[in-house]
C-alpha cells in the first residue's frame, strides 16, 4: 500500500506544461523533420504573410504554421481541398496551448515520387553528356522564321506572339500546336519538334507553356522530349512555367528562358535596339567612309605626282623646249651665215664691179683690137702689136669707131 506524501506536489503553471511539452515534441527526432499529407483546410493569408491552415484525412486534423519567410519562396500555393504533402517539424504553440506543424515546404501530393524520378532522369541524362554546354548551340542574332511549339488556346502563345510582334514584327512565325500536359503532351511536342525541322526549317524553336504544378509541367520532364530536344536541327529556346520552375527540358535547351514572354524576347532583337543600332552603324560607317575617301584621295594624288614625274610627256615637253632652242639656234647659225654669205657674195660682186671692163671704159680707157680680128684674140696691149696702116677697132663705154695707125 503506498503511503501519501506528507508534503503534496508543487502545482505546474500552465505555461511550464506547455513549455515541457514543447521541449519533449521538440526533442523527438521523427517529429523534427517529417513530411504529412492531407487535405487542405481553412487556409489563410493575412496581411503578415503567415500562412495558416489545417491538414486533415478522414479521421484526424493537424494544425499548421507557415512563417512568411518560407511562404514567399513557395512555387505552389495551395487552396483549400487541395491533396498535398507538408514538410516540418511538430511544436506546440505555448500561447493557445495548442500542437501544431511548424511546416517550410507545401508540394502537391504525388510530387515526391515525381520528383524523385525527375532527379533521376536528369542524373542520367547528366552522364550521357545532354545537358553540356559545349553541344549547345548558339541563337542566331537576327532570326527570319521562328517556330513555336505550344498550344493554341494557351495565354503562353498570346503572350510570344504579342511580344515577337513588338520587338522583331519582321520575322516570321510558324505554330506547330501541341497539348502541353496530359498524357498526350509529350508526343505532340516531340511531333511538333519533328515537324518544324522538317518542313519549316526555322531559324529557332520556341518551346513553351505557362505555370502549373510539377504534374502539370510533367511533359516537359519526359525523356523522350529531352532526346527530341538535343536531335533538333534548330536551337531551341524553353519556356516552362514561372522562373522557379525547371524541367528536363530547360537543362536539354540550348537557352531556358524563365517564362514564355523571356523566351521570345530571347529569340528576337528589339526593334528600338535595332534603330539605335543603325543609328550607331551609321555614324561609323560614314566616319570610316570619310576617312577612307581621304586616305584614297591623298593616295592618288601621291601617285599622280609620281606618274608625273615619270610621264613621257614631261619628256616630250623637254624634249620639245630642246627642239625649239635648237631650231632657234639653227635659224641664228643660218641667219648668220647668210649674212657672211651675203656679205661675201657683196665683196665679190663689187669686186666684179670693179673689174668690168665696161667699168673701166666709163673712167675713160679704152680696148683697142684689130678691126679684121676676133676681139678677144687681138686686143692690143702692146705697141708691138701694131703697125702703121694698121686698122683698128676703139672700144668706148658708149660705143665703138674705127682708127687707122698714122705712125708706129
Amino acid at each position: 500500500m503506498v503511503q501519501p506524501s506528507l508534503f503534496p506536489p508543487s502545482a505546474w503553471t500552465v505555461t511550464e506544461v506547455n513549455r515541457y511539452l514543447r521541449d519533449l515534441l521538440e526533442s523527438d527526432h521523427n517529429l523534427g523533420d517529417l513530411w504529412v499529407q492531407g487535405e487542405i483546410s481553412n487556409f489563410s493569408r493575412p496581411r503578415s504573410g503567415h500562412i495558416y491552415f489545417t491538414i486533415k484525412d478522414e479521421r484526424a486534423a493537424l494544425r499548421c504554421v507557415m512563417w512568411r519567410n518560407n511562404a514567399q519562396r513557395l512555387a505552389f500555393i495551395p487552396k483549400d481541398g487541395d491533396s498535398v504533402e507538408v514538410h516540418g517539424s511538430v511544436s506546440v504553440y505555448e500561447t493557445g496551448g495548442q500542437y501544431q506543424l511548424y511546416a517550410d515546404t507545401i508540394k502537391p501530393l504525388g510530387e515526391g515520387a515525381l520528383y524523385q524520378e525527375f532527379l533521376r532522369l536528369k542524373a542520367r541524362l547528366e552522364a550521357e553528356g545532354l545537358f553540356d554546354e559545349e553541344r549547345k548551340r548558339p541563337i542566331p542574332r537576327w532570326p527570319k522564321r521562328i517556330g513555336i511549339v505550344t498550344s493554341p488556346t494557351g495565354a503562353a502563345l498570346r503572350d510570344m506572339l504579342n511580344t515577337l510582334r513588338r520587338r522583331y514584327p519582321l520575322v516570321e512565325m510558324i505554330l506547330a500546336p501541341s497539348p502541353v500536359q496530359g498524357r498526350d503532351a509529350p508526343a505532340g511536342i516531340i511531333a511538333g519538334l519533328c515537324d518544324l525541322n522538317r518542313a519549316a526549317v526555322p531559324d529557332v524553336i520556341l518551346l513553351a507553356r505557362g505555370g502549373g504544378s510539377i504534374e502539370d509541367l510533367w511533359a516537359f520532364n519526359d525523356e523522350g522530349v529531352a532526346r527530341a530536344i538535343a536531335a533538333s536541327d534548330a536551337p531551341v529556346i524553353t519556356g516552362v512555367g514561372h522562373e522557379t520552375d525547371f524541367t528536363i527540358a530547360d537543362f536539354v535547351a540550348d537557352l531556358r528562358a524563365p517564362t514564355p514572354t523571356a523566351a521570345a524576347e530571347l529569340a528576337t532583337p528589339n526593334r528600338d535596339d535595332l534603330r539605335i543600332d543603325l543609328s550607331d552603324a551609321s555614324q561609323r560607317l560614314a566616319q570610316i567612309v570619310h576617312l577612307e575617301i581621304g586616305d584614297q584621295r591623298w593616295r592618288l594624288n601621291e601617285l599622280l605626282s609620281r606618274l608625273g614625274r615619270l610621264s613621257p610627256e614631261t619628256r616630250i615637253q623637254g624634249d620639245r623646249q630642246r627642239l625649239d632652242e635648237l631650231t632657234n639656234r639653227a635659224i641664228t647659225s643660218v641667219a648668220h651665215y647668210m649674212e657672211m654669205q651675203r656679205a661675201h657674195l657683196n665683196a665679190a660682186e663689187q669686186r666684179l664691179t670693179d673689174l668690168n671692163p665696161q667699168t673701166v671704159l666709163s673712167r675713160g680707157y679704152a680696148i683697142v683690137s684689130h678691126a679684121d680680128a676676133d676681139a678677144n684674140a687681138s686686143s692690143v696691149r702692146s705697141v708691138g702689136q701694131v703697125k702703121k696702116g694698121d686698122v683698128l677697132n676703139v672700144r668706148v663705154s658708149d660705143g665703138e669707131f674705127g682708127v687707122e695707125v698714122k705712125d708706129s
